[in-house]
């Protein structure tokens, strides 16, 4: 065989694991998310049910203004970070026992659910809609 053979072949292989390691990494995560916490329930367990809970509160402007908040993730994660954000926003409404999910409580609660990085695209979406967030600057922070 020769040499360069060799070479791809052991190229090909450190590629095949690596890929391998993401993709098992990012299965361990989903693994551990459904794994039951001490109240009998799991993280997306507990999604499902806010998002289901107040499915019914969300307006046309809000689901609007969601759908604009998330389109910088990408497609592929884009149904599950937009699950994640609807469900924080549902547990906030159902805390405070509002009848309809407002502007307020939908910024409130993409501030909670999203990291820090996500938050200057937050900014930068709310300046272009007019949309005044000073009162959630202590959030930002």
């Amino acid at each position: 065989m020769s040499d360069t053979f060799i070479l791809l072949i052991i190229t090909w292989t450190f590629i095949m694991l690596g890929l391998f390691a993401i993709g098992g990494f990012f299965m361990f995560r989903k693994f551990l998310k459904r794994m039951p916490k001490e109240d009998g329930k799991s993280t997306i367990d507990w999604e499902e049910y806010y998002v289901n809970k107040t499915l019914h509160l969300w307006g046309e402007q809000e689901k609007q203004l969601l759908n604009d908040l998330v389109a910088p993730v990408p497609q592929l994660f884009r149904d599950v970070a937009k699950q994640k954000i609807a469900s924080k926003i549902g547990q906030l409404a159902l805390e405070r026992n509002k009848d309809k999910i407002t502007q307020d409580i939908l910024i409130e609660g993409y501030i909670l659910a999203t990291p820090k990085r996500d938050h200057k695209f937050l900014i930068k979406t709310l300046k272009r809609k007019n949309i005044d967030f000073s009162p959630y600057l202590p959030l930002l922070e």
